[in-house]
């Protein structure tokens, strides 16, 4: 499918975001710019267009000059016990050296919300069409005394820290 902005230009002239037009898309979960191509990686439901649990996955669409988009099959489905019952927000990100990775909640049957992560299957594919779930997932348990393990969300890779690491941040309460 292609979506574009012309066609709402003239009705809506000062709004340039991301449209989509069917289904369910939620949360823009990362924005990246490889290889020529711009990636928008989001949530997304192709089952109804209302917020279904278990159904989640994550959308993804690529354009070459952020007007014209084609929607692509999505990259993150639930498949395995750490992301089940769906797959959340998170972030996409570049790594140094160029390596794409995607961190993501995913929900487990017993309300536990934690951290996966992906890779592109084939790095040298500038559409990015098919990620793989690392063998290692989830990467970060919510083992702090206290903390609510249904509240353990959100990542985001956030900055490289003085010595070299990737930081991340994670919602919880």
């Amino acid at each position: 499918m292609k979506l574009t902005f012309s066609h709402f230009f003239s009705k809506y002239p000062m709004d340039w975001r991301y449209l989509e037009i069917y289904d369910d898309t939620k949360d823009p979960c990362g924005l990246m710019y490889y290889k020529g191509i711009y990636h928008n990686f989001y949530q997304y439901n192709s089952h109804c267009a209302l917020w279904c649990w278990g159904d989640i996955t994550w959308g993804h669409s690529v354009s070459t000059d952020l007007v014209n988009w084609i929607q692509l099959e999505p990259v993150i489905e639930p498949d395995n016990p750490s992301d089940i019952d769906g797959c959340w927000t998170g972030s996409a990100t570049i790594l140094s050296g160029g390596q794409p990775v995607i961190l993501y909640t995913g929900g487990s049957r017993d309300k536990c919300q934690v951290p996966n992560l992906v890779l592109p299957k084939n790095p040298s594919d500038p559409y990015l069409r098919e990620w793989t779930k690392t063998g290692n997932n989830p990467v970060i348990q919510p083992v702090v005394p206290g903390l609510n393990r249904s509240q353990f969300r959100d990542p985001t890779t956030g900055w490289i820290g003085p010595d070299g690491l990737w930081r991340i941040a994670v919602g919880a309460c």
